[in-house]
């Protein structure tokens, strides 16, 4: 090919035998047998066994050499003799007899190895993150990162769409989380904000007449990392498109995401049409609105239990009368378990802040019986409605917890994740998507007591518009959506209100005056005054979607150049000092008060 190498270190097999060859890469591993020296030559493509005898004039650079230096190395291919063939690499077969080598960039001792995947800090993992990205697993993740993009972006030409690039430095707006600020030096002590989302460009794309719209985006959001979100940047599939209601959106989005996962992977889909499920089903059977659907448990609402006079369980009957839930999750057939089995999850359930969950099994000897710390409060009849409730059997057992919904929501879906994981009842090979819809207008914020948006400002409501009962605003539906995944949120999405009067009424809701709206949002409610279709879209998250195909837990994994959990990039030092003259030039003084 050139002078560095004729072949990669993927190349070679028994057709190449006899020839002289070239071939640069890092050095990964090296073994010394005295008068033979084995090494591993790398590069993006695989590897290819090198060896060299001890009376080779080369010998000593090679022995001295670091993991990691970069060599090229010339020599014969031969043949491996069959007891030495190695099966896992594609140049198994054969190996080089060196004749020669050049150094081409020396290795330091290394702060971390490349070789193998053992674990490392993080920290260390991202300071050296080009030493991390040369090993195997980490180099493959993002080679799929590629390929899922470029997967991507063919199929949604073919779905009709096409790509358009909106603006990097745009105004701030109230989306949900903070802006990261860019001080004008062309206007003095103003700012421009880094889009959080593309969300008004691609709406003012579809009023400026363009139908179809798809870009691999970039968003900003100064905001606290999780696993499934890095702080500072993370990229979207991000996709518009005009007159069309919520069910074409979801036929779209279902087309790519069958054809990518059935692409990049050997799992089987749960369901091939994605189950649609209400907002209000889900926090009720499933305690959360990011349901793992490979999950079998089910939460049931036995609250009515309590009101009974044959069940004497006074603690939960005392919190029922003054207004608490009491909901439950069965577990099939698990009175064979130990009784370590249901304490550790009642243990379990203390350290997540809770009061913990009361537990029986439903057994049948003469007359059904609840076994248990807490079986003894209900009577044969009681357990009997319980088991109409719940769908249970003999043999299945109950956990309880009782408090006000939000409580409960949350302890139940997370011991509903707990369970499953401790009976193993989760299909490992399976990719379970599903909508949640009808997700309301508006929520109580718990602090202020006002009333916010719970989810997109942006989404039209549901129903005749003309009826819309806007004095109970809580009441309200919209057209919003999310796409789940294995219980990860792929992203959240909207038909659009498009209206600029009804804009003004929603927002008036939520405590914007129309001053706040045309001063926020003015090049949009301004642009829908001049004729604006209905539309709408969604952006699925790029990250979130490699990382499920990686079968990784954390997007870093899946991410070239990620920052860490302060938000701070250890290798380019970001964020950094400025000179005190480029804070002169865009008219800012630090006035910062160390404490």
């Amino acid at each position: 090919m050139n002078k560095y190498r004729t072949h990669t270190c993927s190349e070679l097999s028994e057709k190449e035998i006899n020839k002289v060859v070239h071939l640069s890469g890092w050095l990964h591993r090296k073994r010394d047998h005295g008068n033979l020296l084995f090494i591993d030559l790398r590069d993006h493509y695989g590897m290819t066994q090198c060896v060299i005898e001890n009376d080779n004039d080369y010998f000593p650079i090679l022995e001295k050499s670091k993991p990691e230096s970069v060599l090229k190395i010339s020599g014969k291919v031969v043949k491996r003799s069959s007891e030495t063939e190695n099966s896992d690499l594609k140049t198994g077969k054969i190996e080089i007899s060196i004749q020669s080598v050049e150094v081409l960039s020396d290795a330091k001792e290394l702060p971390m190895p490349v070789f193998g995947e053992q674990d490392y800090p993080e920290d260390i993992r991202l300071k050296y993150r080009f030493l991390d990205l040369r090993r195997e697993e980490m180099h493959r993740n993002i080679i799929l990162r590629s390929k899922v993009i470029s997967f991507i972006r063919s199929e949604m030409l073919n779905l009709g769409f096409l790509e358009y690039q909106t603006p990097i430095l745009t105004s701030s707006s109230p989306e949900g989380a903070r802006d990261f600020l860019v001080p004008s030096r062309l206007n003095p002590g103003k700012f421009y904000a880094l889009p959080q989302a593309p969300q008004q460009f691609k709406q003012l794309i579809m009023v400026s007449g363009f139908d179809k719209y798809f870009q691999i985006a970039p968003c900003f959001r100064d905001e606290d990392a999780r696993s499934d979100r890095s702080p500072g940047e993370f990229y979207q599939l991000d996709l518009e498109m005009s007159f069309v209601e919520q069910e074409d959106v979801f036929k779209v989005v279902e087309k790519l995401m069958i054809n990518l996962f059935k692409n990049f992977s050997s799992k089987k889909m749960l369901n091939d049409k994605f189950p649609r499920i209400p907002y209000k089903e889900s926090m009720e059977k499933y305690g959360t609105d990011k349901p793992d659907l490979r999950n079998p448990l089910i939460i049931q609402n036995i609250t009515d239990i309590f009101k009974r006079d044959d069940v004497k369980f006074d603690i939960f009957k005392k919190l029922v009368k003054s207004g608490s839930l009491v909901r439950a999750i069965v577990t099939n057939n698990t009175k064979d378990k130990p009784r370590s089995f249901f304490d550790n999850i009642d243990k379990w359930a203390k350290e997540q802040g809770a009061s913990g969950l009361a537990y029986f099994t439903i057994e049948q000897d003469k007359e059904i019986k609840g076994k248990g710390p807490v079986g003894k409060f209900f009577s044969e009849e009681s357990l009997k409605e319980i088991m109409k409730i719940c769908d249970a059997k003999i043999g299945d057992s109950i956990f309880l917890a009782c408090g006000n919904e939000k409580e409960i929501e949350k302890i139940l879906a997370q011991a509903r994740e707990k369970i499953a994981k401790d009976l193993k009842i989760i299909d490992e090979d399976k990719f379970a998507f599903c909508w949640i819809i009808d997700y309301p207008m508006y929520e109580l914020d718990e602090n202020s007591k006002k009333i916010i948006f719970s989810h997109n400002p942006f989404s039209m409501p549901q129903g005749n518009l003309k009826e819309l009962n806007f004095e109970k605003p809580l009441d309200i539906k919209a057209f919003q959506y999310d796409i789940v995944c294995n219980g990860v949120e792929l992203s959240s999405g909207a038909i659009r209100n498009h209206i600029p009067e009804l804009m003004y009424k929603l927002f008036s809701i939520a405590g914007y005056s129309k001053k706040d709206v045309n001063e926020k949002f003015s090049g949009m409610i301004n642009a829908f005054s001049y004729g604006a279709p209905p539309h709408g879209g969604i952006a699925p998250g790029i990250d979130r979607i490699v990382m499920l195909l990686a079968e990784k837990e954390n997007i870093r994994e899946v991410t070239l150049f990620p920052m860490n959990q302060n938000a701070q990039d250890l290798m380019m030092q970001a964020p950094s000092e400025v000179d005190d003259n480029q804070l002169k030039e865009l008219s800012i003084k630090k006035n910062i008060k160390k404490s």
